[in-house]
């Protein structure tokens, strides 16, 4: 039966090029044929394919009918999937009893490490890397994924085969010599996911609990240099000296909770009380505590029943694009760290005698723990049921009018029967009460109903997080923020309330694909106008080493290169600028609605009135005349036009490193700033001033020092330093800011060549310099962001100079004014609002790209480590787990592209 079984998988391997995913019935079909063998008492096991419908299918993973011989045996098994295509899992159900099995886990690969029907795990798991996707112990019910997310198999990148491992601990459930048949059913989809699972594992790898020691703990921690992850759920393992594991991301010495369970309930993926994300920079920290009481020698880490674990899975979600399936951390970096640990995570969490879940291999192997012993061990002044939070997810599932199918966390309740849904306008109720739900916006779900279904999944996502987002106090985030000096008056009010902004999906002016967008602002019609370049391009041939154009042969751009767009449906009202430039960059409007814009290969500065077609109001500038006197720009980015004065300010730019100043008719006054040199450079000192921004009630002038990667602001009367704004997430470059009603926005660029920040905008609360929202597009992604302009009541827009693309993004707060423009104009037309501000902490999900690191053969190590075993180790390996391809496609120009490269040079723009 072995040979059949191997030549089936050797069958199943040379037909795979030809299977194709046409349809599961297909797919059926094929397997129908050649179903693995089962034993008679594997009821229920016979067709490993089930469709389910045209994109839909299930995969029936088990065991086929082994009796295992002595305890502690590791069992794997592979089944390919059925299909060269992608898929996605998205619903996980454990077929297996604590009864027969100590613990389960499916890993994803492309190569196991047999080809028989089964092996011992000894031998390996996987030849080639191989990813958690699954675990599962102690009758822990199943695993329920959020709608729209989904582990990535199949296709190009996602793995070929599920290998799944069985732990046997005490095998005295096999006296009769039954053959066993646990495993694991996933369901399946063809259809694309917006967003991919992953797995984070922390586990400690040399922990020792001495015998009789009370208290003992296992500390973890690993600093987080991966693009963002967003946490969903989490579970605990340990064998049955655990009594608490507890998961937290430190960010600014300021420590979150991700999750904290007794190991001793089932070991189930359970939800986070508020989903977390995760960013570059932060450290997650995961504590196990355990006592060594009633052994009579010391406990090591290993894979056998009568060692100890301490680990702690972390489910996250990732932007389909650039996800990262699977992370480990088995480290601990900062141990001082846990100095300053919260309490919790030293409290033994109560399990009722009816709610553990004893494990027969561990009879006999330690003595039950006596009441006055357990009593050292910090008792907390009370505990929330288990049941609590996975009712509470349930719940919302319900209040979003989906039921399950909004929120697919698992619901377990051990002591308590689920209520009849007679009784869910008392559940509903008592979980506002106890939570402090609020009112939500019941209109939003009947908004977006008539939307295709990627948007509906993506809204339905984003509604689920601004309900939760209630629940979630407010968190501080790390900025470099110098103060104002003594004496400079005070600042404005801060800005309160949670501000959120996401893409208007409805809004079609991505569709316009101009030329390469250099410049957005609002008119005076709050109408959005547009900068582009046309069919120029500035590229690695545009400029000679002394920043003279070299391709003036080619004329100006016989296009008109601005565009005014209506805000609601994208439509061209006006357009102008054409045969006036050769390389558009900086955009903004005046409080007289004039255009003021510049232009880099002509080295000039233009001030238009939108309704003549009498030629340029005024200039600035040397035609293509680089130079850095009082008469001469080299590469001007931007202009900024104080509203009370008429004061011009011009940042200049690529080759100078400096800010001008103009009277309101063109007559130079002074300027400041000078070239910026080393890592820590110095306030005044820039490299590419690249946007500017006014603030005109306090009088300051904030400039983006793109190549600095940080915002510096300056008196517009004396020019005094007044503070610099600079975020590790920005990475190293922000491109563009905008002022709006105490709030800055700004863009930033795409990564260095192995550096990690995503390319995202920021809201920032401008008093205090804090990041109140990141935010993303989910139609396309940003390349290279190139200029943001925001309105009052919380609109805002982002050109793109590299995927020639404007985003619209709308808030969730709706604020009180009625328009700003971008080049400093006084806010008009206040009108009150009695909008309820909505308290929003979710975040446009964007595109992340994860890079590999370093492996580990857990096998292998604790093989070399006397009195640890490798048994359920061998191949699990990290190697090359979280690499993925680059995706860009070389189409793009030269054009300001700073990254990624591996040398990092001041790029042209």
């Amino acid at each position: 039966m072995a040979g059949a079984r191997s030549l089936l998988v050797l069958l199943l391997v040379s037909q795979s090029s030809c299977l194709g995913f046409r349809s599961p019935l297909s797919v059926f079909k094929r397997f129908k044929e050649t179903a693995r063998s089962f034993s008679d008492e594997c009821l229920g096991t016979t067709r490993p394919v089930i469709p389910i419908d045209s994109s839909d299918f299930a995969l029936d993973i088990r065991m086929p009918g082994v009796t295992p011989k002595q305890s502690d045996t590791y069992f794997c098994m592979s089944m390919r999937l059925p299909t060269d295509e992608e898929a996605f899992v998205i619903d996980f159900k454990p077929r297996a009893s604590m009864d027969t099995v100590h613990h389960m886990l499916l890993f994803g690969c492309n190569m196991p490490s047999s080809t028989g029907s089964y092996w011992f795990c000894d031998e390996g798991t996987c030849i080639d890397k191989s990813n958690i996707l699954y675990a599962w112990a102690r009758n822990a019910p199943p695993t329920r994924l959020p709608k729209g997310v989904g582990f990535r198999v199949g296709g190009e990148t996602g793995s070929k085969y599920f290998v799944l491992q069985v732990h046997y601990g005490d095998i005295s459930a096999f006296r009769d010599n039954h053959k066993d048949c646990s495993g694991v059913s996933l369901h399946l989809t063809r259809l694309p996911q917006p967003l991919i699972a992953g797995m984070y594992l922390m586990m400690s790898v040399d922990t020792v609990i001495p015998a009789g020691e009370k208290v003992v703990n296992s500390d973890i921690s690993c600093h987080y240099k991966k693009y963002p992850m967003h946490v969903f759920a989490y579970r605990v393992h340990t064998h049955h000296l655990g009594k608490v594991v507890s998961g937290y991301r430190v960010r600014n010495e300021q420590w979150t909770l991700i999750g904290r369970q007794s190991p001793q309930l089932p070991q189930a993926f359970y939800p986070v009380e508020h989903p977390i994300d995760i960013s570059f920079g932060d450290i997650l920290a995961a504590r196990c505590v355990f006592t060594g009481e009633g052994r009579t020698e010391a406990t090591h880490i290993g894979g056998t029943s009568s060692d100890e674990m301490c680990n702690l899975y972390i489910m996250y979600y990732m932007e389909a694009k650039h996800a990262v399936s699977f992370m480990t951390c088995t480290q601990n970096v900062a141990p001082d760290m846990f100095r300053t640990i919260p309490p919790e995570a030293n409290i033994p969490i109560p399990v009722k005698p009816d709610m553990v879940m004893m494990h027969g291999h561990h009879k006999g192997k330690i003595e039950t723990e006596s009441k006055d012993k357990t009593s050292l061990l910090q008792q907390p002044k009370r505990e929330e049921e288990v049941l609590e939070q996975g009712d509470f997810y349930s719940l919302l599932s319900k209040l979003l009018g989906e039921r399950e199918d909004v929120v697919h966390v698992h619901k377990y309740n051990p002591t308590e029967k689920a209520e009849s849904e007679s009784d869910l306008v008392a559940e509903i109720a008592n979980v506002v009460q106890k939570k402090d739900l609020g009112r939500s916006d019941t209109r939003e779900g009947a908004e977006h109903e008539e939307r295709g279904n990627a948007i509906l999944v993506r809204d339905r996502i984003h509604k689920f997080h601004r309900l939760e987002s209630t629940l979630r106090p407010a968190e501080s985030r790390g900025f470099s923020l110098q103060q104002p000096l003594p004496g400079e008056g005070t600042w404005e009010p801060e800005h309160t309330g949670d501000f959120h902004v996401e893409e208007a999906l409805d809004w079609p002016g991505i569709y316009l694909l101009p030329g390469q967008v250099s410049g957005v602002a609002l008119d005076l019609k709050n109408n959005l106008v547009i900068f582009h370049r046309g069919d120029h391009v500035w590229d690695g041939n545009s400029f000679d080493s002394k920043f003279v154009y070299q391709q003036r042969g080619l004329g100006p751009i016989e296009e008109d290169t601005i565009l005014v767009i209506d805000p609601n449906n994208a439509t061209v009202l006006q357009s102008s600028g054409k045969n006036l430039f050769y390389l558009p960059h900086g955009l903004s409007v005046d409080k007289d609605g004039n255009y003021w814009v510049t232009d880099v290969a002509l080295h000039q500065v233009f001030k238009l009135d939108p309704n003549s077609k009498e030629g340029p109001l005024l200039i600035l500038g040397r035609s293509m005349q680089p130079g850095s006197d009082q008469n001469h720009f080299c590469q001007p980015t931007d202009v900024a036009v104080d509203p009370d004065t008429g004061t011009i300010f011009v940042s200049d730019g690529y080759c100078n490193s400096r800010i001008m100043q103009f009277s309101p008719s063109g007559h130079y006054i002074t300027q400041w700033g000078e070239e910026s040199s080393g890592i820590n450079p110095k306030p005044g000192q820039f490299s590419v001033p690249h946007s500017l921004a006014l603030v005109p009630h306090l009088g300051q002038l904030c400039v983006a020092d793109r190549e600095n990667g940080r915002i510096q602001c300056f008196k517009t009367d004396t020019k005094e330093f007044v503070q610099e704004i600079k975020h590790a997430s920005f990475g190293r470059n922000v491109f563009a800011i905008s002022y709006v009603s105490g709030l800055l926005f700004a863009v930033n660029g795409k990564p260095y060549f192995g550096d990690q920040e995503p390319v995202q905008g920021f809201v920032m609360n401008f008093s205090n310099g804090e990041i109140i929202d990141v935010f993303k597009p989910v139609r396309k992604h940003f390349d290279m962001p190139h200029d943001i302009t925001a309105s009052e009541d919380g609109t805002v827009y982002v050109g793109d100079a590299h995927t020639n693309t404007v985003w619209k993004f709308t808030s969730a707060e709706k604020m009180e004014h009625r328009s700003v423009k971008k080049a400093g104009i006084e806010a008009q037309d206040i009108k009150d609002s009695e909008h309820k501000l909505e308290a929003s902490s979710g975040r446009v999900l964007g595109k992340f790209r994860g890079k590999g690191s370093g492996g580990l053969n857990l096998g292998n190590f604790f093989a070399s480590r006397k009195g640890y075993s490798r048994k359920g180790f061998d191949r699990l390996s990290t190697e090359g787990s979280d690499q993925e391809k680059d995706e860009d496609d070389g189409s793009e120009s030269e054009e300001e592209y700073s990254a990624p490269l591996p040398v990092p040079t001041t790029s042209s723009s």
